[in-house]
């Protein structure tokens, strides 16, 4: 029985451990895209500045995600993911700080980098984990990334009236959190052999849905507070946190809607949710309407990442001879299978802020629309709710 608890205690440190990087991710990334109204007001940018800047950050962090996928063959996760940590450790006070522009420039550079990493590593990690527990835990992880998000939207909040310089502390977070106990790789090393194959053409329908969702999402992140803020002179952080608070209440509930309905149902359904929300937004006339939209889009996508996740491992672990070489694809295919991530990111951030540069009324309408094309999407997802109903 003395064994059989060390394991367990072990695996259960580690899922304490990986969550607690999900919530730093998404408590930092909240609390400074919260105040991206801040930032801009402080080196005098247009919206369409403001959307280059995200641009070069959503690129580097493809180039994060990128250096994640290649290095996981050889470097086990848990240290790619300490590396990311540091980096945006690093970055997040020069950023909060910056005395000249171009000191802004380089540390958000620095942390998209590090962003792409830890969002590689901890998405590495949990599958990892999930395939381990036998059972789906995706979506606590990512309902760790909206608790951290929740946080961090209250910082912003509460520190609105205050200088950026105070978001600066945020970085020693990431520089305790790296210390616990992630999960080490199983086995040794996979070495270099013959190209192992695997099966894109399902794995990329289910991608395409997560860039949906991040599209979606990111639109809401990053232009949800100056939409408050341009439209209504409302503060800023009230976009966030609704959104938030809806995201990760339907999350927590995730495991028994998706094994009660099955996954197709529950997305083509927060689809329309979702729709219904963009709608919401798009036409208010006050800003507690627009709160309330942001609401309700929160609840509508809320499940479709840790959804895309958990298929695209399903999917990549198929058939392998080994846990050593089941892991070493996995970590790879998620590596790249993030990009997708970022895909997204670019039509939520970038678009809607250079098609709603006059108007964010118009830019909100994008993904109002694009959101619609889960319906479809959604079929590819099927599969998952078979093999969750097993377990």
């Amino acid at each position: 029985m003395t064994s059989t608890a060390a394991p367990e205690r072990a695996l259960h440190r580690s899922r304490l451990a990986v969550a607690a990087a999900f919530a730093t991710q998404g408590g930092i990334f909240i609390s400074l895209t919260t105040r991206l109204p801040d930032f801009a007001d402080r080196y005098d940018l247009s919206d369409a500045e403001l959307s280059g800047l995200l641009l070069l950050m959503v690129l580097l962090a493809g180039v994060g995600s990128v250096v994640a996928e290649t290095r996981a063959k050889h470097t086990e996760s848990a240290r790619l993911l300490r590396v990311g940590l540091v980096l945006i450790g690093v970055a997040v006070p020069v950023l909060a700080n910056a005395p000249v522009f171009a000191a802004f420039v380089a540390s958000m550079a620095a942390y998209g980098v590090g962003l792409g990493i830890v969002d590689a590593t901890t998405n590495m990690q949990a599958v990892a984990l999930e395939h381990l527990y036998g059972r789906p835990i995706l979506p606590s992880f990512h309902g760790s990334w909206t608790l951290g998000g929740l946080i961090g939207s209250a910082i912003a909040l509460a520190t609105n009236g205050l200088t950026l310089r105070v978001l600066g502390l945020l970085a020693v977070v990431p520089l305790v959190v790296l210390t616990r106990p992630f999960l080490p790789r199983v086995g040794d090393p996979v070495q270099a052999g013959p190209k192992v194959e695997v099966p894109w053409r399902p794995i990329i329908l289910v991608g395409l849905g997560m860039v949906v969702f991040y599209m979606v999402d990111t639109a809401a992140f990053t232009w949800g507070p100056t939409y408050l803020d341009h439209e209504f002179a409302a503060v800023a952080g009230l976009a966030t946190f609704p959104y938030l608070l809806a995201s990760g209440t339907i999350r927590l509930a995730g495991d028994s809607l998706v094994a009660r309905y099955g996954a197709a149902p529950v997305l083509r359904v927060g689809a329309l949710v979702g729709c219904a929300g963009l709608a919401i937004v798009v036409f208010s006339p006050a800003w507690p309407v627009a709160v309330l939209g942001f609401l309700v889009v929160g609840g509508g996508v809320a499940v479709v990442a840790p959804l895309s996740f958990s298929a695209a491992a399903r999917i990549a672990g198929e058939g392998a001879p080994d846990p050593a070489t089941r892991q070493a694809r996995v970590d790879t295919v998620i590596g790249r299978f993030n990009q997708f991530n970022y895909a997204g990111a670019l039509v939520g951030a970038v678009l809607t802020g250079l098609v709603g540069s006059g108007n964010l009324r118009i830019g909100f309408a994008l993904p109002m629309v694009l959101v619609l094309t889960l319906l479809p999407l959604a079929r590819a997802f099927a599969a998952v709710a078979v093999s969750q109903g097993k377990e």
